[in-house]
């Protein structure tokens, strides 16, 4: 049986490659930007499966052709034991690339991080999370936009929201939101508090919200104008005087599912007004993919949406120094390394840990 027989999928996805590197070269197509990113992170997608189908194609004909030498030379004997293995591993990776990915892996993401209980010092934890999302974002190449943020006198965040961004069009498992989704959740704190005298430690909590961005064309996404309820306001907070003198700051309701988007920091009404409804379209998109994925019983991803509730993602131990992911069990001692961005690891584990549920789940089919 040859590998297109064995994995028919994989013969599928060189056809759509091709077809679409076709597509990719029509004039028409290229001078279009809109289609080029759609069919970009398609490719993408599609280059990983090409690339594990051509390694394992190549390593089959490498092990056929050893143990034929080692028929008529001993020599060749370990070589061929060795090809064989490497062809077994690459049939598996072959066959977890085949796996569905999230339709969204290769996008942009719009996180949210709330402080949570705490007051004071959950602020100050939730500008802790600010500053290490936007370290590893810088570690991982990305750009990030702050588009709102609430802070208080001590430098604390009581909200804040931001774009995070990569640069082109990555592959899928390169992308924004195929790293953040996992940190959606309350996030737990234990140290002593700043404003604690006596150094107690205490426990405070922020809540993080991500959810990919919409693109501008997403026609998967409508928003009709009569649902939408817009108020104007003046613009408040840093960003120099005229964010003060202006009436420029939008309020967008989206009158069928409730969702409000504010939206302040770009200098004018109308940049406000496109940035909102930019945000808008990403929470009805995560909307609806949150209804498909309860439907199809597969809520690995939900989010934790409510501060209040016991339910927590990870803590942050500052006296041991100690961080803690309470899904995997993932536990190491290099918080103040993690918090200056150096996030992977963590982040590693619960992709590997959804990769291992995916691959059972197909495994199961």
């Amino acid at each position: 049986m040859n590998i297109d027989e064995e994995f028919p999928a994989a013969a599928t996805a060189v056809e759509e490659f091709r077809a679409i590197e076709n597509q990719m070269s029509q004039p028409e197509v290229a001078s279009n930007p809109d289609t080029m990113r759609k069919l970009g992170r398609r490719h993408a997608e599609l280059a990983a499966i090409v690339e594990a189908r051509n390694a394992y194609a190549q390593l089959m004909d490498d092990a056929e052709a050893a143990k034929e030498m080692a028929s008529e030379d001993p020599d060749f004997e370990e070589e061929a034991k060795q090809l064989e293995t490497q062809a077994q591993e690459a049939k598996e990776k072959l066959r977890t690339a085949l796996i569905p990915r999230d339709p969204d892996d290769a996008r942009d993401t719009i996180m949210e991080i709330k402080a949570g209980a705490g007051g004071e010092e959950a602020a100050l934890f939730a500008g802790d999370l600010l500053r290490m999302y936007m370290r590893y974002a810088e570690r991982r190449g990305w750009t990030c936009e702050i588009q709102s943020q609430n802070s208080t006198e001590l430098g604390g965040v009581k909200d804040v929201q931001i774009a995070i961004r990569a640069k082109g069009t990555p592959a899928p498992a390169d992308g924004v939101w195929a790293s953040l989704k996992y940190e959606g959740g309350v996030h737990r704190v234990q140290r002593v508090p700043v404003t604690e005298s006596q150094g107690r430690i205490q426990t405070s909590a922020a809540g993080v919200i991500v959810f990919p961005e919409a693109d501008d064309d997403n026609d998967e996404i409508e928003v009709d104008p009569k649902d939408l309820k817009i108020d104007i306001f003046m613009s408040s907070g840093p960003g120099g005087q005229s964010v003060n003198t202006t009436y420029s700051a939008v309020r967008m309701t989206h009158i069928p599912t409730g969702i409000v988007v504010s939206m302040q920091d770009e200098k004018s009404q109308i940049q406000n007004r496109a940035a909102a409804l930019r945000v808008l379209k990403s929470r009805l998109l995560a909307m609806k993919h949150e209804q498909e994925a309860a439907e199809a019983a597969d809520m690995r991803h939900s989010q934790v949406r409510s501060l209040d509730r016991s339910e927590r993602i990870r803590t942050y131990n500052f006296p041991e120094n100690r961080i803690v992911d309470h899904r995997t069990n993932y536990k190491a001692y290099n918080l103040d390394a993690v918090l200056d961005g150096d996030l992977q690891a963590v982040i590693d584990s619960d992709i590997q840990a959804d990769e291992e549920a995916r691959l059972s789940q197909s495994n199961n089919q």
